[in-house]
C-alpha cells in the first residue's frame, strides 16, 4: 500500500526558504507558499504555477490540503508562527533555533505532543553524510574515547543586525556536538566581540566552550568578520582523530595518530613516562554525498506520513536552545561559566 505524500506549505520563501520550496516541489509535496514580499510571491508563482501563493498565513493554515508547514521566517518569529501552525493541527518544521526562549520552545514541544503532531527543527548538519559517518565511527569505538572537539564557522558576512553571530551560526555546531557526544554539557561559557555593530549585544565574533562532567569539552568559534570561509570540525579521540572540512573536496580525513597510554591509568607518579607519540596513516574515506537539505526534507515527509519521531525533533531543539541560552547568559556576564542541569540524551 502506497502512503499518500503529505501536502506541505512553506512559510517564508526568501533567502533560505527558496531552497525548501525547491526541494518540496521536486518531492511533489509543495501545495502552498506564504511570503510577505510581492517580489518573492511573483517569483514563486512563475516557477510553480500550480501552487497556491499568498501573503495570508491564516489562509494557508485553513487549507485542508496542507498537512504540514515549514517555517522559514526570521528567528524572532519562529515561536509565534510555529505555535499558530500547531494550534491549527499542522505538523510543523521550524528553522533553527526553535525559539529564542527555552520556556517557549518547551511550549511548542508540549503542543505537538498534546495534538500528536510531528515537530521538527532544522538542524541541517545532522543530515550531512559526513556527520553520519563520524557519528557511526564514534559509536563503534573507532576513535577511542573522545577527548574534545573544535568547530569553526567563519566567513566575511552575511552581517545581521537583529541577532549576534552566535545565534546566527552556532546552532549548527551545538547540534552536531550534542549529537556526536550523546548528551548536553554540564556548563557553557562564551565571550564575544563587537566591531561592526552600533548597538551592544550584537557580537560579530563569539568563542564558546562546552564542558562535560567527565572531562570532555568542545570549542566553537563563529564569526562573520573573517577573511576565510571555513566550516570545520575536528574530533580528537584517544585512538584516532577526524577532521571534517565541508569546504574541501576531501571532506573527511582520519588521522591514525595520537598519544599512547591515554586510555591507561598509571599507578606511578611519572605519568609522562607512559606517554609516547604515535604517528600513523591518513585515511580519506569514500563517503557518498547527497544534499543534506534533500535528506532533511525527505525525513520530515517520512515523519509526517508514518508518525515516527524525527531525528531533530522538538526535544532536540530544546536541548540545543538550552546551550545557546546559557551561552548568551555567559556573554552577558563577561564569559563566566553557566551550569546546565542534566537534560537527558542530547542526540
Amino acid at each position: 500500500m502506497t502512503v499518500a505524500k503529505p501536502g506541505v506549505a512553506v512559510i517564508g520563501a526568501g533567502y533560505w526558504g527558496k531552497n525548501l520550496v525547491r526541494n518540496m516541489a521536486q518531492l511533489e509535496s509543495l501545495v502552498a507558499v506564504c511570503d510577505a514580499s510581492p517580489a518573492v510571491r511573483e517569483r514563486i508563482s512563475g516557477e510553480h504555477p500550480k501552487v497556491n501563493v499568498t501573503d495570508d498565513l491564516q489562509e494557508v493554515l485553513d487549507d485542508p490540503k496542507v498537512d504540514a508547514v515549514m517555517v522559514i521566517v526570521p528567528s524572532s518569529a519562529h515561536f509565534e508562527v510555529a505555535k499558530r501552525a500547531l494550534l491549527a493541527g499542522k505538523h510543523t518544521y521550524v528553522e533553527k533555533p526553535i525559539a529564542h526562549a527555552v520556556d517557549r520552545a518547551e511550549e511548542l514541544v508540549a503542543l505537538a505532543e498534546e495534538r500528536d503532531l510531528r515537530l521538527m527543527v532544522g538542524h541541517l548538519l545532522l543530515y550531512h553524510p559526513c556527520i553520519t559517518w563520524i557519528k557511526d565511527a564514534i559509536d563503534a569505538g573507532d576513535l577511542g574515547r573522545v577527548l574534545y572537539m573544535t568547530c569553526q564557522r567563519v566567513n566575511l558576512g552575511k552581517v545581521r543586525s537583529d541577532e549576534n553571530a552566535m545565534w546566527s551560526l552556532a546552532p549548527h555546531d551545538v547540534s552536531v556536538i550534542l549529537h556526536l557526544l550523546g548528551e548536553s554539557p554540564s556548563e557553557v561559557s562564551a565571550q564575544g566581540l563587537t566591531y561592526l555593530q552600533t548597538q551592544p549585544g550584537i557580537e560579530d565574533v563569539v568563542f564558546m566552550t562546552l564542558r562535560y562532567a567527565d572531562g570532555r569539552a568542545a570549542h566553537i568559534h563563529v564569526s562573520w568578520l573573517d577573511p576565510h570561509k571555513r566550516r570545520t570540525l575536528n574530533v580528537v579521540g584517544t585512538k584516532k582523530m577526524v577532521c571534517f572540512d565541508d569546504m574541501s573536496a576531501e571532506k573527511i580525513r582520519v588521522y591514525d595518530k595520537g598519544v599512547e597510554g591515554l586510555d591507561t591509568a598509571p599507578d606511578y607518579a611519572s605519568y609522562g613516562d607512559l606517554l609516547t607519540l604515535r604517528h600513523g596513516d591518513i585515511l580519506v574515506p569514500h563517503i557518498p554525498m547527497r544534499e543534506p537539505l534533500r535528506a532533511l526534507c525527505e525525513h520530515f515527509l517520512d515523519a509526517v506520513a508514518t508518525g515516527q519521531t524525527p531525528l531533530t525533533d522538538g526535544v532536540n531543539g530544546v536541548d540545543v536552545l538550552r546551550v545557546l541560552d546559557a551561552a548568551q547568559r555567559s556573554l552577558d556576564q563577561g564569559g563566566i561559566p553557566i551550569p546546565l542541569a542534566p537534560s537527558g540524551d542530547g542526540s
